[in-house]
């Protein structure tokens, strides 16, 4: 019986193209020299949680008590009115400890299975809000429906309020257009030539879904904004260092941006007990379905730069305000470091009258 025939290796340039179709799948071959096969997720450069975390900025403080953040370098455009809200300062009491101060709750929104502020104290919070960034506490404050989309709508005074949508532009004077946040990444944008705002909120399912990018095109076919005459800043939310996510979220990245892979990184729990007696924490799960190695975290702010950048703006217009909201629960309202009890912030911009 004749002998079956010796397996000829792949030539060098088919196993190149192998290796090109693996790796825009996020995958990469076996390397070892036995069975063939995929290893599994290609990784990610990996950080430690500390290495991830940005400072948050010490927040300015209204005469009416109000804690909230600025821009520095737009605080000289006198037409321009803008801040972002903490949760410091306000009358809410809903989601504090007995004793502590109010704080400055802006949502209207129920939290999942708990008590809903009482929304004469949310307004009366907005108004506040309001007092603190135009100086008066009856200027209109536009706000939305959120929805995780990328609908970018045009607000006026008659605006009727709240319409389902993830971003509001307007170039009207004396009213400030707003959005709510409490982990997702508030953007406010300004056209310093032709003096129109917009305000957009991104988590990672309007990001995916390119909010930014999309509210951009809408400025320019709305006021003639120019890309080169824009300036954005990037507010406080969940930074790399806290949000930890799923495959899907990756694939979801990668189904949309070359640059995808740029922005998770791969975390290790920096617990120092676990550090060193990792023996401890051993378990009998499967590979791959144990809680200990390295997660996967998404920079949800860099992906909102990189569209910013991609939509026209200069790298030198775009400011990153910094704080991460799960880091810091007693000065951000965080979804995730509260298991979503919580209250939402503010994100204004508007023009002076």
């Amino acid at each position: 019986m004749p002998s079956s025939p010796t397996p000829q290796p792949y030539p060098e340039t088919e196993i190149h193209v192998i290796d090109t179709l693996f790796e825009r799948a996020g995958l990469q071959r076996n390397l070892r020299g036995n069975a063939p096969g995929v290893t599994g997720r290609m990784r990610f450069e990996r950080l430690s949680r500390e290495d991830l975390m940005t400072a948050a900025p010490v927040p300015r403080v209204a005469a009416n008590s109000v804690q909230w953040l600025s821009v520095p370098a737009w605080e000289k455009n006198s037409w321009l009115w803008h801040g972002f809200s903490t949760r410091r300062g306000g009358l809410s009491r809903v989601f504090c400890e007995d004793g502590a101060p109010g704080e400055l709750n802006l949502g209207f929104t129920a939290p999942h299975g708990q008590a809903m502020d009482d929304r004469g104290t949310v307004a009366r919070n907005r108004q506040l809000l309001a007092e603190a960034v135009s100086g008066d506490a009856d200027t209109p404050l536009i706000a939305l429906r959120q929805i995780h989309s990328n609908l970018v709508v045009l607000a006026d005074a008659g605006h009727e309020q709240p319409c389902k949508a993830d971003g509001l532009m307007t170039d009207e004077r004396g009213l400030l257009i707003a959005i709510q946040t409490a982990d997702c990444i508030p953007i406010l944008v300004a056209d310093r030539k032709r003096h129109a705002v917009a305000a957009f909120h991104a988590g990672w399912r309007g990001t995916v879904k390119r909010i930014v990018e999309s509210g951009i095109g809408r400025m320019r076919l709305a006021f003639g904004s120019r890309p080169e005459d824009l300036t954005a800043a990037i507010g406080p939310g969940i930074g790399p260092c806290c949000y930890a996510v799923g495959e899907e979220v990756l694939s979801s990245f990668e189904s949309q941006f070359a640059y995808a892979r740029e922005l998770f990184h791969e975390v290790y729990d920096s617990d120092p007990i676990r550090t060193r007696y990792p023996m401890l924490f051993l378990t009998q799960r499967a590979p791959g379905h144990s809680d200990i190695g390295p997660s996967l975290h998404l920079n949800l702010a860099e992906a909102n730069r990189r569209q910013l950048l991609a939509a026209g703006l200069k790298p030198r217009a775009i400011y990153l305000v910094g704080g991460c909201t799960s880091c810091r629960p007693e000065m951000f309202f965080s979804h995730r470091a509260s298991e979503g009890r919580t209250g939402r912030m503010m994100s204004v911009i508007g023009i002076r009258p």
